[in-house]
């Protein structure tokens, strides 16, 4: 199969907002400088606009920088003509004939569309079902508090349907306890779905349309045969951008409303249903706090960005605290996303890597807090290449140990200094 060629110019047009086309590019290079991309392949986003402009679309076409950008959006953040470099990079990955893209991407893809589960490593229902039956089981048996905790599937009526990332189910299944505990402990009516119940969408980052849409109308199907008012991700943006961006791109009827977890920890936090405090960090650790793209740039804003800080402060203790520079919206993409964790490029996704540890290492942080699972490997990544002193963790994993709740089997995360922190309480939940 031969590579299509396309007009790049002429998409920017059809694509872009009414007065932000290539041709009002003024050069001023902002893009390129904010882009850990640059670079790579002799292209950035700066490169990508002038080289549209003069119709070289053959290059375009069959440069490999589109799978080192990450469609993180920060170029269409600081472009003072709202240019967004990131729909010309998608239209261009999706024109690759398929056995030229990367192959790791394409197996994440494929794997989604084996069954109705729509999972990313291929787990089907009935695999979910089991596992989270062992890891149900195992809870209980630890902690007696626990003796009546459900997880719930196809629950009519529920308020909440949540998705889970298949990361926690195929490979590290006592990571979903804690989100468990967290729901029971505020008392929320939620289900999981029996099909679409994953959370992840490569089909979006290999630019097939027909395959994206394919992904979002099943997951939306079986929330709305659910009549749930919100859908939830656990913790991670990227299914929040990749669901609800299909649905407003093909028009898919979605009778429920979006929501991301972490606003909803600071939510019950400030109603006084998680009453977490940072009575445990005795040591004065520091923390720091990754903003994931699709959450926070390109979904929720700073409004999401200033929740995580809300809900990181009340768990580590506002001194304990260290932002990266620059942060919230303007923070730069590690690299985990847009598929570059599965495209096989490991020597420019760690290059690319390079700044956000840089900016990790400036805080001095003994932990980086991210709700993200692509943030989450790719900066554990980096840390171990760059030889890094610091603990990537999720949120959950501190709510429930600054509650007392957090067993034995999930703190695979936290450092020998926090490691055996609570084990062994029992206290009564409030």
């Amino acid at each position: 199969m031969e590579q299509e060629i396309l007009d790049f110019n002429k998409l920017a047009h059809e694509l872009l907002p009414q007065g932000s086309g290539y041709d009002s590019c003024i050069a001023c290079g902002l893009c390129s400088s904010g882009c850990p991309a640059a670079g790579f392949f002799g292209m950035g986003p700066q490169h990508f606009i002038r080289m549209a402009m003069l119709g070289m679309n053959q290059e375009l076409a069959t440069t490999p920088w589109v799978w080192t950008c990450t469609q993180c959006k920060r170029c269409l953040y600081v472009c003072p003509m709202n240019i967004d470099v990131s729909i010309l990079v998608g239209a261009a990955r999706g024109a690759w004939p398929d056995e030229k893209k990367p192959q790791g991407i394409m197996r994440s893809c494929e794997a989604q569309m084996l069954n109705s589960s729509t999972s990313a490593m291929g787990l089907t229902s009935e695999d979910f079902r089991e596992i989270s039956e062992d890891v149900l089981g195992e809870i209980k048996a630890e902690d007696s508090r626990f003796a009546d905790l459900q997880v719930p599937f196809d629950k009519k009526g529920a308020y909440f349907v949540v998705n889970q990332n298949s990361r926690e189910p195929g490979v590290e299944a006592e990571e979903m306890g804690p989100l468990w505990k967290i729901l029971d402990y505020v008392g929320a009516d939620w289900s999981y779905t029996s099909k679409g119940w994953a959370a992840e969408n490569f089909c979006m980052f290999t630019g097939n349309d027909a395959a994206w849409k394919n992904m979002v109308t099943q997951r939306v199907d079986a929330i709305n045969e659910l009549g749930a008012k919100v859908w939830i991700n656990t913790e991670c943006g990227h299914s929040l951008y990749a669901l609800w961006k299909g649905i407003e791109r093909y028009s898919i009827e979605a009778n429920f409303q979006p929501g991301n977890l972490i606003s909803y920890y600071a939510q019950w936090i400030r109603e006084g249903k998680l009453p977490v405090n940072s009575d445990w960090n005795t040591m004065g650790l520091k923390f720091t706090l990754q903003d994931p793209c699709q959450l926070v740039r390109k979904s929720s804003g700073d409004p999401a960005a200033e929740d995580l800080r809300f809900v990181a402060k009340q768990l580590v203790g506002a001194d304990n605290f260290i932002d990266m520079q620059p942060c919230k919206s303007a923070n730069y993409c590690c690299g985990g996303g847009g598929g570059f964790l599965q495209a096989g490029m490991r020597e420019q996704r760690r290059a690319y890597g390079k700044r956000k540890f840089d900016q990790i290492l400036a805080t001095e942080a003994s932990y980086v807090l991210t709700p993200c699972h692509n943030c989450h490997s790719q900066i554990e990544d980096i840390g171990k290449h760059y030889s890094g002193n610091y603990r990537v963790v999720h949120f959950w994993t501190l709510i429930c140990l600054s509650l007392g709740i957090l067993g034995r089997e999930e703190r695979r995360y936290l450092g020998p200094e926090i490691a055996s922190l609570g084990l062994g309480a029992k206290n009564a939940k409030t």
